[in-house]
């Protein structure tokens, strides 16, 4: 019997949101939870120390399609699977790869087979289908895994939207049927992932029929695609309800920091992006006093800490003078310490809402936060 497992512990009355305990071979995960993005198995800028010690992250995420092609999942599994290959003692979540290949775009050719794509390595060409990235996904040894679908940019056509979800739906039947076959002893879980645009029509019409596979848990994907992010949360309000509410939720790839109550207030219990850690890199950090530029001239002198707020190595140690010292510089130790600070400001976020469920004050806490007013722009793919 697999050892994954989800509890719910607490849940706001007014608007739905949980906190709870995600089971897996590899520990518990609180939830509701932010899970830094690890591409190539690492979080970019951080040592899994970092991660362990000062930031104490439960899970997080790593991508296929990037280790598939390097250094390659046979390789990986060779050395011990991912977790001995990166040191990670923790819960991994592994996406399938279809948003990068789909991404990719005069690069891949979809059938209904599966994706041809050309590596953005080399141009080698290879073929993803529902049952291979099962199979890469268990030779990866993750604890969570994702089937392949098909992620459509934004905007979308109605016909061409749904002709793409009836193809994730079937791929995830199939996907699925392979995840029974191998998964015995593996002690992993394979999310579906609700696909439809931009039409709650075709959301739902995904989640119904993904509802027949009685998954362990359930992704809603196609978001942060170029659509306001106004839109984002309303299909992820219309859709999250057709999912069933004893297993976990996972939004996939958002959002902003001011975004993430309200995600929870629709009943998501998980979260991934690539924000704090690029922006960190790009030397934009998020304070509890808004987001600080820190190559603006304003720092120069400025002695104080980055949020006096915060309590990461960062701001316990440095002042803003340094960090725009090092940004300035082009220092390696900057990205390090922005990515800690950043990472840390979204896990603090998320602990602070799982308190806020437990003590009964979530709604006041929603409504705190900022109002979403900004544009969504599309991720970067090919990198966190």
């Amino acid at each position: 019997m697999s050892v994954f497992r989800f509890e719910i512990q607490a849940q706001c009355r007014e608007t739905g949101a949980r906190a709870g305990l995600l089971h897996t071979a590899h520990g518990s995960i609180e939830t509701p939870v932010f899970m830094p993005v690890g591409t190539q198995g690492t979080v970019k800028a951080l040592s899994p120390r970092d991660l362990l010690d000062d930031l104490n992250a439960q899970i997080i995420l790593a991508n296929t399609y990037h280790l598939f092609l390097r250094p390659g999942h046979e390789r990986i599994e060779n050395l011990g699977g991912l977790h001995r290959f990166m040191a990670w003692p923790r819960a991994i979540l592994t996406d399938s790869g279809g948003f990068q290949v789909f991404s990719l775009d005069a690069l891949r050719k979809v059938t209904e087979e599966g994706v041809l794509f050309r590596s953005h390595l080399d141009g080698d060409p290879h073929l993803f289908t529902p049952e291979s990235t099962v199979d890469i996904q268990l030779a990866l040894g993750s604890d969570i895994m994702m089937v392949l679908d098909e992620c459509l940019p934004y905007p979308a056509e109605h016909p061409v939207a749904l002709e793409s979800m009836h193809r994730t739906v079937r791929w995830a039947r199939a996907g699925y049927a392979q995840y029974l076959r191998r998964e015995k002893g593996f002690d992993c879980a394979l999310f579906p992932i609700v696909q439809g645009s931009m039409f709650p029509d075709l959301r739902r019409a995904c989640a119904e029929a993904l509802l027949e596979l009685n998954a362990p848990g359930y992704a809603i994907g196609g978001l942060s695609v170029g659509e306001p992010r106004e839109l984002s949360q309303e299909i992820t309000a219309y859709t999250a309800p057709f999912l069933p509410a004893d297993r976990p939720r996972y939004v996939m790839g958002v959002g902003m920091p001011e975004e993430l109550p309200q995600y929870v207030g629709h009943g998501i219990d998980m979260m991934d992006c690539v924000l704090p850690t690029r922006n960190a890199r790009n030397g934009y950090l998020f304070t509890s006093q808004g987001k600080v530029a820190i190559k603006q001239a304003q720092y120069i002198e400025d002695s104080g800490p980055l949020d006096p707020a915060c309590g990461c190595y960062t701001c316990r140690t440095f002042s803003r003078a340094y960090l725009r010292h090092l940004f300035q510089a082009g220092e390696i130790l900057f990205s390090s310490l922005a990515t800690l600070h950043n990472v840390q400001y979204y896990l603090d976020i998320m602990r602070g809402i799982r308190r806020a469920i437990f003590d009964g004050q979530f709604p006041a806490l929603l409504r705190a936060s900022a109002p979403v007013s900004l544009t969504a722009g599309a991720s970067s793919t090919l990198e966190s």
